[in-house]
């Protein structure tokens, strides 16, 4: 694990959540002051968590993230709105900053006041329990779960001229994900430097084709949050911009990464699939078409059943409202053929159907014309587990 510099974190057990060997409470600490940037869902309704951290960044200056499970603090009105900036609040005094250098982000029920005498407990059993290690951040991973059935850490070294930066990245998620602009939560510090402005700039597009190009079941959360913290620790300066440039494909990737994780643990998938969609005139249209099919019912529960039915992959970009051609249509699954040109191809259904069911990673690619655009983008299959647990969530 590739760890940046002048970061530590800790995790512990607050009390948010029944079971007392789960961490529920997480928070990140930069020694020095650092540039913060964020996107956040775009759903009008919206947690008082994010309703406070979006005010607070783009900014210089940043200390901290504080961040808690269990309780999504949305939909709790005027007390929501004072619970947050008191968890900030209680997170700076212990480590001697100004509240709003101090973000703050929460997942789980809506609709649930906090418990706060616990959450203030636990911020500050987790701010005398600050460190670097390995095993912190990845309990720091830990604590941000909701239904996820384990952490999602990522970590990269971008070697510069003179010496090199770290970038380290967590991330929650299983369900619930349909994101516009963010989604889940998402951290991700490093050691580099640069301005607040421009690291808003590389994380806008970072998460354009991350977490933007993720979708489990459409549904927008209250709470998506991406923050990320540079901290210049690395090299005491900030990169050059072409440095910069570096940087922005470094963070790009953390985030890819980080969203196929998000996708790979969905709730109850048992096929991580990704879709690729090409010959568009650009890479909206491109994404547009590829979210119209991972939000398929149709489409998710053949790939649950392991049926290679390519008629609901067809029929979704024909409906997804962007000007195609049924001609120069062409449909692949994993690696077979199974419509070119606006007519089916012969294939092996039975094979195709055995391949679908023994891969736990399947691509659908998709021509849609001779345009210059396309898109990646991941998602999952639609299971009986899936409709169990979130029938059940709070019950």
């Amino acid at each position: 694990m590739n760890i940046p510099a002048g970061f530590r974190c800790a995790a512990v057990h607050a009390g948010i959540k029944a079971s007392p060997d789960k961490p529920d409470l997480a928070l990140i600490v930069s020694d020095r002051p650092a540039s913060a940037a964020g996107v956040f869902t775009q759903n009008r309704v919206c947690a008082a968590p994010v309703k406070v951290s979006r005010e607070r960044v783009p900014a210089e200056g940043v200390r901290g993230i504080v961040v808690c499970a269990g309780n999504a603090n949305a939909c709790t009105g005027r007390r929501g709105l004072e619970d947050a900036r008191r968890m900030a609040a209680v997170a700076a005094a212990e480590i001697g900053c100004r509240p709003k250098d101090i973000l703050v982000c929460s997942t789980g029920v809506i609709g649930v006041p906090l418990p706060m005498a616990a959450v203030e407990a636990g911020i500050r059993k987790a701010a005398a329990r600050l460190a670097g290690s390995p095993q912190n951040w990845e309990s720091a991973a830990r604590a941000m779960m909701t239904t996820d059935t384990q952490p999602k850490v990522v970590s990269h070294n971008l070697a510069l001229a003179r010496g090199s930066v770290n970038v380290l990245g967590l991330a929650k998620g299983a369900a619930m994900i349909g994101p516009h602009l963010a989604t889940m939560l998402a951290f991700i510090v490093t050691d580099a430097g640069l301005p607040a402005h421009r690291l808003q700039e590389l994380l806008r597009a970072a998460a354009d084709v991350s977490f933007n190009c993720l979708s489990v079941e459409g549904h927008t959360s209250t709470n998506d949050t991406v923050l990320v913290l540079a901290n210049g620790a690395a090299q005491g300066e900030q990169l050059t911009e072409q440095q910069q440039e570096q940087m922005g494909q470094v963070l790009t990737t953390v985030c890819q990464q980080l969203a196929e994780k998000i996708a790979a643990d969905a709730e109850g998938a048992q096929h991580l699939v990704h879709i690729e969609v090409q010959g568009l005139a650009s890479f909206e249209e491109a994404r547009h078409v590829a979210r119209t099919i991972a939000n398929s019912v149709l489409v998710k529960t053949a790939l649950f059943g392991g049926d290679p039915n390519w008629g609901r992959i067809v029929s979704a970009v024909g409906f997804a409202g962007v000007p195609i051609q049924e001609e120069e249509l062409a449909v692949w699954i994993d690696d077979v053929l199974v419509f070119w040109e606006g007519e089916p191809q012969p294939f092996d259904r039975v094979a195709l159907s055995r391949q679908l069911r023994d891969r736990r990673v399947v691509t659908l690619r998709v021509q849609c014309g001779r345009g210059p655009a396309a898109c990646h983008f991941w998602t999952s299959d639609l299971t009986y587990d899936y409709v169990r647990l979130n029938a059940e969530y709070t019950t």
